[in-house]
């Protein structure tokens, strides 16, 4: 069996030769993860409906196969956003998928198996762990909060996906820190001045997620978008990219885009209608299934809807 300082250091070596970044926390911070959300709610802070949503990935119960976890490993990795391109009544539209939407499976998938091979040695296992990543990232230090409460890892911006893995690898080192927001968002309310729906407040670093056009587009295809939600403030097929283009931390990443799907004006029109996934065209149901769109096919048609 290696040793555990040479499993530590060989993780740092190989994220850098993939150009990850990632930290080890120990696991005994769990609860505190629980009662950083926990306080949240408890001062009525997050909205009701956000709360109960989201309560089962917020109150998290750890389930793996081995006897005991000893260990946290969040990974991020780089990831671009994706243009979508729809046609209809002779007009193209192109759409934005933000980072952290596609291949979420694959990416869970790639860093068990990067992970594993580097814990293999030590007869360590691993296992996929659902908990509040972004409060996890930020209290490793692997990441910082920008105002608009969206983590940014140096190097990558806000263009990066976080993975965390749970393992019974006993680690001794322990980065653990106070929630923090970058030092820039203390001079600067770009991402502020730039949310048309008021959800990134001037009193308070919580955002208003009630107000985030992002918790609304994620909502089940059968429910409509508030009233008070002007048309013209949509930007992206799922997700919102207001507050991401204008901050100064993305400017190297910002125009990282990776080409998505493109439907003709047959397949638009089917989306747009609500045609049942299975009952798609096979080359059309390929397609939305090779850019990973299944996850979303059910909120496309009221998503797009502002569009056409």
């Amino acid at each position: 069996m290696l040793d555990k300082n040479y499993i530590v250091q060989n993780f740092y070596k190989r994220l850098e030769e993939k150009g990850y970044k990632g930290k080890i926390v120990s696991v005994k911070h769990i609860p505190e993860l629980r009662q950083d959300v926990k306080k949240h709610h408890e001062a009525r802070l997050l909205d009701p409906d956000f709360y109960e949503e989201y309560k089962s990935y917020f109150e998290f119960k750890p389930d793996v196969e081995f006897a005991d976890i000893k260990s946290l490993f969040i990974i991020s990795v780089p990831q671009p956003q994706f243009e979508a391109v729809f046609h209809s009544n002779n007009k193209k539209i192109s759409l934005l998928i933000p980072p952290t939407y596609l291949y979420g499976r694959n990416v869970i998938d790639q860093m068990i198996e990067f992970l594993s091979e580097i814990l293999r040695s030590g007869e360590y296992k691993v296992a996929y762990a659902m908990l509040p990543q972004k409060t996890l990232a930020v209290r490793s230090g692997l990441a910082e909060y920008g105002r608009n409460n969206i983590t940014y890892v140096p190097g990558m911006g806000s263009f990066h996906r976080l993975t965390t893995l749970y393992s019974d690898f006993p680690t001794e080192e322990d980065n653990w820190q106070e929630l923090r927001m970058m030092d820039m968002c203390k001079e600067c309310s770009a991402c502020t001045r730039k949310c048309p729906t008021g959800a990134i407040p001037t009193d308070r670093f919580l955002l208003r997620v009630e107000r985030c056009i992002t918790f609304h587009n994620e909502h089940p295809g059968e429910i409509p978008f508030p009233e008070w939600m002007d048309p013209t403030w949509h930007n992206c097929l799922v997700g919102c990219l207001h507050c991401q283009k204008v901050c100064p931390v993305n400017k190297n990443v910002i125009n990282w885009t990776e080409p998505g799907p493109e439907f003709s004006e047959e397949e638009t029109k089917l989306i747009l209608k609500g045609q049942n996934l299975d009952q798609l065209p096979i080359e059309t149901k390929e397609k939305i299934e090779q850019y990973d769109l299944v996850n979303y096919y059910e909120v496309l048609p009221r998503n797009l809807s502002p569009f056409f």
